[in-house]
């Protein structure tokens, strides 16, 4: 069962501001690369069910995450029925993130009190999708969807939708001071985060690195975008 309670799992995105999305068919690699997340700062991570025997590579991390990294929240991405969103609650998912909306994910995840943040892209799906118990919203794909101008437009008569962007965000200092600026709860990091040259090379330390550096800017938008400055 689920490690987090899906308030922790709201509050820890906001908290940290980014949510590495990877896959990769290597049980070893993916452990290696959520290692290094870890070690950069990084406390949720979402592992998406790309590929076949995804689900062996998750039973992979989540038997060794609470004795070496115990404070990482462990989420399943590209989810898109109930049944396998069934399947990855009974194995440990703190949390489900789904690139579309769909009702009978949001029963089951409520059912079981998991977070749940389904893929929207109007304005009325992000309204149905807190209506259905979604705490985070995620928006996809966030760049052709609209980018931060689509956040800020969104926050104007909704200021109390979380919003996570995945697809199209930057981890430069400029593309996420502008998405946090636009009032987005959190934002979904993939190939722009995880170097694939990097992880060829199994140069898990320059991986470490390069995400401690985005952990540091995110911390850094965050901080302007919440009025104090970092010490």
């Amino acid at each position: 069962m689920a490690r987090f309670t899906r308030i922790e799992v709201a509050q820890k995105m906001k908290e940290v501001g980014i949510v590495p999305v990877y896959y990769h068919p290597s049980p070893e690699v993916c452990w290696d690369v959520l290692y290094a997340c870890y070690q950069a700062g990084v406390r949720v991570f979402e592992f998406t069910n790309r590929g076949d025997n995804a689900d062996k590579v998750f039973d992979h991390l989540v038997q060794k995450i609470p004795q070496f990294a115990p404070e990482m929240i462990l989420g399943i991405g590209s989810i898109v029925d109930a049944v396998t969103a069934g399947i990855y609650i009974q194995k440990g998912a703190d949390f489900i993130v789904c690139p579309i909306l769909n009702e009978d994910i949001a029963k089951i995840c409520n059912r079981r009190k998991i977070a749940w943040s389904p893929g929207c892209g109007t304005v009325s799906e992000i309204s149905k999708a807190e209506e259905l118990g979604a705490e985070v919203v995620k928006i996809f794909p966030g760049l052709q969807v609209g980018g931060p101008e689509f956040v800020k437009a969104v926050k104007g008569p909704m200021p109390w939708s979380s919003i996570m962007p995945t697809g199209g965000v930057q981890p430069t200092f400029e593309d996420l001071d502008a998405w946090f600026k636009s009032g987005v709860h959190c934002v979904g990091l993939g190939s722009q985060l995880m170097d694939k040259q990097l992880i060829a090379k199994r140069d898990y330390n320059a991986l470490k690195a390069k995400i401690e550096d985005v952990v540091s800017i995110a911390n850094q938008c965050l901080a302007e975008k919440n009025g104090y400055a970092l010490v």
